[in-house]
């Protein structure tokens, strides 16, 4: 029978209906208390003591030991339990690698007010991250943080410490430098791929963002992809950015009024079996970022089972021998039935 009244810890009540009983017995007992009634428990003997006080002391033993009785068989009949959950989880991981472009591009502020681009996916990719790494059922996956512009760099290899990559998330700034400025793709996908290479997860994942098109060719993009196909490594890539961006004849950063070309994007997501994304402001990048959570989740066969104990024959028992000892009292003459 399923438990339908939780207490505390593990107890429960599996038909809490029947602490209705209690009042309702006790009325039915006090009208009976009425002149002319017939009194529910009486004592067979009357013995007269000759030190009264302490008899006055002890008449209202039997009722209390009544009343508590009474009690306790209401209680039983509400079948109190004592409720043991056994679970266990098998889950099958995901290695995912998270690479994040940081060309002088993502500082532009077109994604939220206020915010550069880099800002604004620094706090997505983390809340992402977290929840990858502490999920709600116990099952974890492990991430690493890849950064790149002209060139790529792990910075924190696979962990489960979500705190710990929050942690190099945060440092991650736009290059300083023009000799390191530049958007790498196929360079950030090669080095990506070459970390999931020696995973022995069941499923190994890149989430590659940029806000630009590949300009540096040290590792063609075509070569990135057939090495991410070798190490089964799936690639999502994501846009983000709202306008594209150049420089005028005086060096300042102006609007080309142009669409970015994704095919290069579009074409590694479709060869590694990943999805491409577009991101226009925060809003729709946290979207993102959740339908790839969907689209990745973690498989995981769950056992439970629920075993129960019954305490109502200890109640009864208690009850039964506080009944034969307010009996007693009563055959002893310190009685005050109820």
């Amino acid at each position: 029978m399923p438990v339908r009244l939780e207490l505390f810890g593990k107890y429960a009540l599996s038909d809490p209906i029947f602490l209705i009983a209690f009042p309702l017995a006790l009325i039915v007992i006090l009208l009976g208390r009425r002149p002319g009634a017939r009194p529910v428990l009486t004592a067979p003997v009357q013995i007269s003591f000759a030190t009264r006080s302490m008899r006055q002391r002890l008449l209202f033993v039997p009722l209390l030991l009544q009343v508590v009785a009474l009690g306790l068989v209401t209680l039983a009949l509400a079948r109190p339990v004592e409720v043991d959950v056994l679970s266990s989880t098998n889950s099958e991981g995901v290695d995912i690698v998270l690479a994040v472009d940081r060309s002088s591009s993502m500082e532009i502020p077109d994604l939220e007010a206020g915010r550069t681009r880099l800002d604004v996916v620094k706090d997505v990719v983390g809340d992402f991250a977290e929840r990858r790494m502490t999920d709600d059922v116990g099952a974890s996956d492990n991430v690493a943080l890849l950064t790149f512009a002209a060139y790529p760099e792990l910075r924190c290899p696979f962990t489960l410490d979500a705190e710990a990559l929050r942690g190099f998330l945060s440092e991650v700034a736009i290059v300083k430098y023009e000799a390191e400025d530049g958007t790498a793709i196929g360079a950030a996908l090669a080095k990506a791929a070459a970390v999931l290479a020696d995973s022995d997860a069941k499923s190994k994942v890149v989430v590659l963002l940029t806000d630009g098109e590949n300009n540096r060719d040290e590792i063609s993009p075509e070569a990135a992809i057939g090495m991410a196909k070798d190490a089964g490594v799936r690639v999502y890539t994501i846009l983000a950015a709202r306008k594209v961006y150049g420089m005028d004849a005086f060096g300042r950063l102006i609007e080309t009024g142009r669409e970015p070309d994704t095919r290069l994007l579009e074409s590694i997501a479709d060869e590694t079996g990943g999805r491409f994304f577009r991101a226009r402001d925060r809003d729709s990048l946290a979207g993102i970022y959740s339908s790839i959570e969907e689209l990745e989740r973690t498989p995981r066969h769950e056992e439970r089972r629920v075993e129960t104990r019954d305490l109502y024959p200890s109640l009864l028992a208690i009850a039964l021998g506080l009944l034969g000892l307010a009996r007693l009292f009563g055959a002893l003459g310190l009685a005050r039935d109820l």
